[in-house]
């Protein structure tokens, strides 16, 4: 079986995920897009393929570098999906969201598919049973919030993310995770409910960096997966390679 490796560039962090035919084996976080730390990866694993997804200004020598040393795909706006995207400027949809819809399809084909990404934004994204990728909507995300508050205030302290926290703050700190976790946990029902309307019956995936501070708060039916994004890169991968 062939070895691919799947990178992932985000706004807050910059992953690779490993896999051995369809298996996914490893999630290796690099410290920056230096070409050395991709070197290591190429050493270590000894990939026979690879793709590269980025929504931030990285090192085009990593490109390069992956060109040279495996069959390399790079997502972008001419990748062959398994989603059609009938949608405004498709050329501008954020490479993250392509992946995310692409394992969405992977994981339920032809279902009505409402997958959502709790990264540096919070992103809706809906693929018909059809494989029509929709669009969604795109709001801040947690850590977003909570620089935001902090920021354009004098006093609100810049405060972490926790999973204790209270309904009712009792003090600044307490207030700022219960309106943000709990802010964003209703935001988040509240789009479902509203598709809900519209669909009669649709799956929703959640994934992303903070997942984990959600799940227990949302009261809607979820398949949460924080591998989603890099199961649709492998997807796209094997379309592509």
């Amino acid at each position: 079986m062939q070895t691919t490796l799947c990178f992932d560039f985000g706004n807050t962090r910059l992953k690779c995920a490993v896999f051995k035919g369809a298996e996914l084996l490893q999630v290796e976080v690099l410290e920056n897009d230096k070409v050395a730390n991709v070197e290591v990866l190429l050493k270590k694993y000894q990939p026979q393929k690879s793709i590269f997804s980025s929504v931030i200004n990285h090192n085009k020598a990593i490109e390069e570098l992956l060109q040279q040393k495996t069959t390399f795909h790079q997502l972008n706006a001419n990748s062959k999906l398994p989603f059609t995207t009938p949608v405004g400027k498709p050329e501008t949809i954020g490479a993250d969201r392509l992946a995310i819809c692409a394992g969405a399809i992977h994981l339920y084909p032809n279902n009505h598919n409402l997958a959502i990404g709790l990264g540096t934004c919070i992103t809706f994204n809906f693929i018909n049973k059809f494989h029509e990728f929709l669009g969604g909507s795109i709001s801040p995300g947690m850590n977003m919030r909570f620089k935001a508050m902090h920021q354009q205030t004098a006093l609100l302290p810049l405060v972490e993310a926790t999973h204790n926290f209270p309904l009712i703050g009792y003090d600044t700190k307490t207030n700022l995770l219960s309106g943000v976790l709990l802010g964003m946990a209703k935001e988040i029902d509240g789009i479902i409910e509203a598709y809900s309307k519209k669909y009669n019956k649709f799956n929703v995936l959640i994934t992303g960096g903070d997942m984990a501070f959600f799940v227990s708060h949302l009261k809607n039916k979820i398949f949460a997966d924080p591998y989603l994004i890099f199961k649709g890169l492998y997807a796209i991968s094997e379309n592509n390679n």
